[in-house]
């Protein structure tokens, strides 16, 4: 039986053929899928990389002391993995499309684990950096590769919208994971093993792949070079400038710096040409018809929120936890454990829910509620505890990340073609590590911390470290509480965009057939 495409009106393959074949599990020279097992693989996949921005950072004081990097010089051990990541993630999602998914989403987790155990063995600064440059880009060809294998292997319905609630959960609840395996390794092994976690992870996965995921067929077809360079260059810029603008610990903001201000312009001006490269290419790196649903571009919009918010919110938690509370890493990682598994649940109950009542009360429901707990935690003092400043609006946030996130992604993979779901997945990575790029706030901190000191010159020294100690806790309480201001407004940006721009309907997300969708 035949079909139509829902833009065009044109024929297209053989829909039925197609979906039967990808129900069974199926497909032409591929191994029979077990989709049970294909999910345990790329939600494994997906939860190894995502944890890796969080993990890393609690072991950077070891990381520090061990190879003596310098303050400025200890920011590239996330920023040269952040700058490969997020240059590379739009060719390595059409690398997927073109090449076959699974060939690149083997040999991206291959090469993240390479790099990892190259990281863990590092006796050099420039090594470690090398070695971390590396992960970025196996990470960037196996994240939305990851995504799109998810989108084609799953039949519509149901079994894909619970293996999108799992990878939800994996995605967002990885840099909880993060913090706890990494104070767990740090407290009990050492930093290197922050890296070397990976390596067996990473070999089974790359093992497993080829017996419970089907291949992609590989396209023929010119490469665009000139918007692969244009596009990995100019998100490389914007991803370095960001996150070169963040406030040091030093107190300093670095918003007007000459390096900021150059990558901001470059990553503009070269972002600009890569648009009007894509418009004119005949094999777009980004093809222009990924973006024409206003569905789809909206979910790219309310990614780059939610990344905005997310790694904000870790950010400052982390800062409060360890130094206004006094926790340890090891301790600041547990204290995270019941926000994941809200964040868990609520993502298991909206794939069952999305296929009942749509995707659009669901990112409602859950862009508010994080709004609502972010501007909860904004609310928190220096005197503060635990249990009664955190721990209700950080389930808050976690229920609230935990149903949009689902809805999100089955929304930006809405009635993509087959031929287009790795470039459509790599967006929604892109939104989110572009949005990740930006969330320091410190300067206050130090500004009351310096503050401190003049003002306790006649003091003992024990009297004068307590008041130090005391304003450098109500400086720190009072630039969490502005930067949860922040990600309550990002927030409720989101909620804006999805009441603007995400109008599908239910039965739309009942039935998503890649398959089915325009091939122009």
């Amino acid at each position: 039986m035949s079909a139509t495409t829902p833009d065009t009106g044109q024929p297209t393959r053989e829909v039925s053929t197609a979906a039967a074949s990808s129900a069974a599990g199926t497909s032409t020279g591929s191994p029979p899928r077990r989709l049970g097992l294909a999910l345990a693989v790329i939600a494994t996949a997906q939860l190894m990389i995502v944890l890796d921005a969080t993990i890393v950072n609690i072991a950077q004081p070891h990381i520090q002391t061990a190879l003596g990097f310098s303050g400025t010089n200890l920011e590239w051990v996330v920023n040269a993995y952040a700058l490969a990541f997020g240059g590379l993630l739009l060719l390595g999602g059409r690398s997927g499309d073109l090449l076959g998914r699974r060939r690149v989403f083997i040999a991206g987790i291959l090469v993240f684990s390479l790099a990892s155990l190259l990281g863990g063995f590092a006796t050099s600064q420039e090594w470690l950096l090398a070695a971390r440059a590396f992960q970025g880009v196996g990470g960037a060809f196996a994240a939305p590769t990851a995504l799109a294998l998810i989108a084609v292997t799953f039949p519509e319905g149901p079994p894909r919208n619970r293996a999108m609630g799992v990878y939800a959960g994996m995605s967002v609840a990885g840099g909880t994971v993060g913090l706890l395996a990494g104070g767990l390794l740090v407290t009990y092994l050492n930093w290197r093993w922050v890296f070397f976690v990976n390596v067996p992870i990473g070999l089974l996965v790359a093992l497993a792949a080829p017996r419970v995921l089907g291949e992609s067929e590989r396209r023929r077809g010119g490469f665009d070079l000139p918007g692969a360079i244009t596009g990995s260059l100019g998100l490389a810029a914007l991803v370095y400038g960001l996150s070169n603008a963040a406030t040091t610990p030093d107190g300093v903001s670095h918003w007007g710096d000459t390096k900021v201000v150059v990558s901001l312009v470059a990553a503009a001006v070269l972002l600009v040409a890569f648009g009007f490269i894509e418009v004119r290419s005949k094999h777009a790196l980004l093809p222009i018809r990924v973006l024409r649903s206003w569905d789809r571009s909206g979910g790219y919009l309310v990614s780059l929120c939610i990344g905005t918010a997310l790694f904000g919110m870790f950010f400052f938690l982390t800062l409060f936890l360890q130094n206004v509370l006094g926790y340890s890493p090891l301790r600041a990682g547990v204290a995270y454990l019941p926000m994941a598994a809200v964040i868990l649940v609520g993502s298991a109950v909206a794939s069952q829910l999305v296929s009942r009542i749509g995707a659009r009360p669901l990112m409602i429901a859950g862009s508010a509620a994080g709004a609502g707990g972010m501007f909860w935690l904004s609310r928190v003092t220096e005197h503060s505890s635990y249990v009664s400043g955190l721990l209700g609006p950080t389930l808050l946030t976690g229920a609230g990340l935990g149903l949009i996130f689902a809805p999100l992604l089955l929304v930006s993979l809405i009635k993509v073609a087959d031929h287009d779901t790795g470039v459509a997945s790599s967006l929604v990575n892109v939104g989110q590590q572009v949005g990740g790029a930006k969330n320091s706030l410190r300067s206050q901190a130090a500004a009351a911390t310096a503050a401190a000191k003049h003002a306790t010159v006649h003091l003992s020294a024990a009297q004068q470290a307590a008041a130090q100690k005391a304003a450098g806790n109500h400086a720190l309480a009072h630039g969490f509480s502005q930067g949860y201001i922040v990600s309550a407004g990002i927030m409720v940006l989101a909620l804006v965009i999805t009441l603007v721009a995400i109008r599908v309907k239910r039965e739309d997300l009942s039935g998503i057939n890649p398959m089915a969708a325009p091939t122009d």
